[in-house]
């Protein structure tokens, strides 16, 4: 496989140039000049190796390879063209490069397939330049609201319709038939956790993604004097944050795996050395693949910060602004999946997900299903980010095989 070692090699280093940060990493934000540039890009890529590529409405890149006998039928692959800011050279983007280095090398040794096979290159996952996430693969099936849009700007005050004009999209036609033809999707992805390579795994096959729970947390006591304020009499907001975190973190401890509990930011006020703190702002991040666990312990958790405001004699409001369910991927093409690993001997497990993906937009429409790759260190979203050029080998073998056994078998 020296020639995919190559190939993957000079495809990730050639589209993670597009858009290189002076500040460290890619970053290409929807539809800004580096973003049209990678699409574009990609668009003669696909047509050199004898795909037919089209733009969406919106800027959905898709590069099909036309089926003899079920020409109505899509295998699709892919993932998301654009990143974070300073982002890494794999997030995404690998997605894309493996699933259009897997059909042509297909096309090269088997020839035509039976099914369509078609890579998308999705405009946007990130939600990194405008406050909306999955705008890509949410046109893809018609679940995007241009109102939720309609007046969102970016941080230098463009407005999200303008900038889509400008790279030459607009708005889905609300009146265009939602595709019936994807029969299947596979996204590969990096891990962007560390799972894998503690494991000493070179790839999974990965059967959900989890559910989300998001908090926004206010206590309000009341600022005073540090000195001579006596500790009895003290209405502090971050003692009674604290008491939240520690007792909230050893419940998802003792609950154990797959339950994860993050507090990611704290804001105190007035936020100096001498003062009893008087306002505490704080997030929560829960993640379950198992709905019900997920808002069970969230809802326990929520009961017990209620318990310890009241008992500090602190307001407390929970803004629970975020709830994403778990995903499962389809049981039929993880087992594909399972077989293609199998077959082909590849050091493989499987796993869910801890990280949201395109993947969970096309699973309640499409029969859908997820290969990782490992990360080292688990890093991701960082100029930082990277994995073994034998571990992407392996993960687009996986890949190979796969779409294989989906396009090419009855």
């Amino acid at each position: 496989m020296t020639d995919l070692y190559k190939e993957i090699e000079k495809h990730v280093n050639w589209l993670s140039s597009i858009g290189l940060d002076p500040k460290g990493g890619t970053t290409r934000l929807l539809y800004d000049l580096a973003w049209i540039e990678a699409q574009n890009s990609l668009k003669n890529k696909f047509e050199e190796t004898g795909l037919s590529a089209s733009f969406d409405s919106v800027g959905n890149l898709f590069g099909k390879l036309e089926g003899s006998k079920y020409p109505k039928e899509t295998i699709m692959t892919g993932s998301h063209v654009d990143t974070v800011v300073n982002g890494g050279a794999l997030d995404g983007q690998f997605g894309i490069i493996a699933s259009y280095l897997a059909i042509k090398m297909l096309k090269e040794q088997y020839g035509q397939p039976l099914r369509n096979l078609e890579v998308v290159a999705m405009a946007e996952e990130e939600g990194s330049r405008f406050p909306y996430a999955f705008w890509g693969s949410k046109n893809i099936f018609g679940l995007a609201d241009k109102n939720d849009v309609l007046y969102a700007e970016d941080t230098k005050g463009i407005l999200f319709k303008d900038a889509m004009n400008q790279a030459g999209f607009n708005f889905r036609d609300e009146n265009e038939k939602i595709r019936e033809d994807i029969k299947a999707f596979v996204e590969i992805h990096i891990e962007q956790g560390n799972v894998l390579e503690k494991t000493g795994k070179q790839v999974a096959v990965v059967n959900s993604i989890v559910g989300q729970k998001r908090y926004d947390i206010t206590l309000k006591g009341q600022a005073n004097h540090a000195g001579t304020t006596p500790m009895g009499f003290r209405h502090d907001t971050v003692y009674g944050m604290s008491k939240m975190i520690s007792e909230s973190i050893d419940q998802a401890k003792e609950l154990g795996d797959p339950l994860v509990l993050t507090f990611g930011h704290i804001d105190v006020k007035p936020n100096t050395v001498n003062v009893v703190p008087g306002e505490t702002f704080f997030t929560m991040d829960c993640r379950h693949t198992d709905g019900q666990v997920l808002g069970d312990f969230t809802k326990e958790m929520e009961s017990l910060f209620r318990k310890i405001a009241k008992d500090l004699e602190l307001e407390i409001d929970i803004d629970n602004w975020m709830d994403e369910k778990p995903v499962p991927m389809s049981e039929k093409i993880v087992k594909i999946l399972e077989e293609a690993c199998q077959e082909k001997s590849l050091n493989y497990t499987t796993m869910h997900s801890g990280a949201g993906h395109d993947s969970q937009i096309f699973a309640p429409q499409v029969p859908t299903a997820m290969l990782f790759v490992p990360s080292v260190g688990g890093i991701s979203h960082n100029p930082a980010e990277a994995t073994k050029t034998e571990d992407l080998v392996e993960g687009i073998k996986a890949l190979i095989a796969s779409l294989y056994k989906l396009a090419y078998e009855e």
